[in-house]
């Protein structure tokens, strides 16, 4: 496994609700653990004081219910500039390894495809929060949409947050997004089937993990 030097390594996880990325995030912290690579974990939005206010906001606060897109856009951005420069470039700079559960791609998907917001201003938003720190990796656990939020009702007794009381038309966009930028960036994405048994999984992240970073 890489020793990280003057940068470390920043991989995220993304997918649409009830993928099981969280699973397969800690999965891989425990992997990374036991090899002498304890990772810094974190969350979007969320990771930070202001991050976690932000996060419910957006998704629990009945304050947020009439939430327009460009609103729930700049809110998700503002959660990810203060987790870029308070956690995660200083841990990076530090040599870490850092593993996000959702960033950037996210906001692409959820509110430039599936809320249909204008590309281009998603893209000058995202940058603009982001600044430089680009992931190293993303690892996308696709899922069929349905599929997803069967899972997501099953695991909160039916009880969904803002975000997962979404239609399936939105979740269906939010996939397709999601598939489209995996395959304009090759190079960063690792894609796996979310139908798939959770060690399989685990199996093939830590062999794609071992080949990017031994």
């Amino acid at each position: 496994m890489r020793q990280p030097k003057a940068s470390g390594v920043f991989i995220t996880f993304e997918g649409g609700e009830g993928c099981g990325k969280s699973t397969q995030l800690a999965a891989l912290a425990k992997r990374l653990g036991a090899k002498g690579q304890a990772p810094l974990i974190t969350r979007e939005p969320g990771g930070t004081a202001i991050g976690e206010i932000v996060r419910d906001l957006l998704k629990h606060n009945p304050a947020g219910k009439n939430m327009c897109a460009e609103a729930e856009l700049l809110l998700f951005a503002a959660s990810r500039a203060q987790l870029v420069r308070e956690v995660l470039q200083p841990a990076l700079d530090d040599g870490q390894w850092v593993l996000c559960d959702r960033f950037l791609d996210s906001t692409t998907v959820y509110q430039g495809v599936a809320r249909a917001l204008a590309p281009e201003a998603v893209e000058a938003v995202n940058r603009f929060a982001i600044g430089q720190r680009v992931p190293d990796l993303t690892i996308l656990v696709d899922i069929p949409a349905a599929t997803g939020l069967e899972r997501a009702r099953a695991r909160t007794d039916g009880k969904l947050d803002r975000m997962e009381s979404e239609a399936l038309a939105f979740y269906e966009n939010v996939r397709r997004g999601y598939l489209t930028l995996a395959e304009a960036e090759p190079e960063r994405f690792f894609v796996v089937d979310g139908t798939s048994s959770i060690k399989t999984l685990e199996g093939q992240i830590w062999d794609e993990i071992s080949r990017r970073f031994t």
